[in-house]
């Protein structure tokens, strides 16, 4: 195996995807510095990590290796949605630039918080945020970025996660095309933060496929129910996730 040309398909994969290096390596649970060494050719990834590094880079396994024309867009993630009660109002009353510079807090809180726990930034639409998780444990690290986010942003943040099959790829015209992921999985997300806007008080809910993704994690689930979400045919079991005391973790924080 020739690690240089492994390194240069490697690179032009997660360039083609737009995809960072910071975010290869929060998606795999690896160092960005490692990620580096196997595109400058000094290494080449763990057998362990090689599978899922394909399913990110929409490859296969021999593709990488052998440079062969197999594709693989998708695989298992979970998925987190976020948005802020009441932002379009406060959009009314505020100067534009003034939003924009709310609106850049909350992000940089939110992506600093997805990073933390290994996952990968996606979009920022108003005051919409989305993100992923994949590789070993990503239900569990996304429900612990929703109860963290929760917990340190003041605004009345609202999140709906759900776990399944993704296609990552890039959208939009070539001189500006972006990351995006596509998938029932997402559209439910969505349709999950929906009900935890109107339909919880922690403000957190997570299809039942997320917890169960958790396996052995204990969730703290206030409720469960089945919903009927416009243009799903088969109702869709979410629960809502306990959100923790904001003055009870910031006195954690400060110990």
């Amino acid at each position: 195996m020739n690690l240089h040309d492994l390194g240069l398909r490697i690179r032009a994969q997660r360039e083609k995807r737009g995809l960072k290096q910071q975010d290869v390596a929060n998606a795999l649970g690896i160092s960005p510095q490692a990620v580096s060494k196997w595109e400058r050719g000094e290494n080449a990834p763990d057998i362990a990590v090689l599978a899922p590094l394909a399913r990110l880079l929409g490859v296969s396994a021999d593709w990488l290796l052998d440079d062969e024309s197999d594709r693989k867009d998708v695989f298992e993630a979970t998925v987190l949605a976020s948005s802020v009660h009441g932002a379009y109002e406060r959009s009314l009353h505020m100067e534009p630039r003034d939003f924009a510079a709310w609106a850049n807090g909350l992000f940089f809180t939110l992506t600093e918080t997805t990073q933390r726990h290994g996952g990968v930034p996606i979009k920022y639409m108003g005051d919409q945020y989305l993100c992923f998780f994949s590789g070993h444990g990503h239900a569990a690290r996304a429900i612990q970025t929703a109860v963290r986010a929760k917990s340190i942003i003041a605004e009345d943040l609202k999140i709906g996660l759900s776990t399944g099959p993704v296609y990552l790829g890039s959208v939009g015209h070539p001189d500006y095309a972006r990351p995006d992921i596509m998938g029932e999985v997402v559209n439910i997300a969505f349709l999950t933060l929906g009900w935890a806007e109107s339909d919880t008080k922690s403000g957190i809910a997570a299809t039942e496929a997320v917890i169960d993704a958790t396996g052995d994690e204990a969730v703290p689930i206030a409720r469960r129910k089945k919903v009927s979400f416009r243009g799903i045919e088969r109702a869709v079991a979410v629960c809502e996730i306990k959100s923790i005391n904001t003055k009870t973790q910031r006195d954690k924080d400060t110990k």
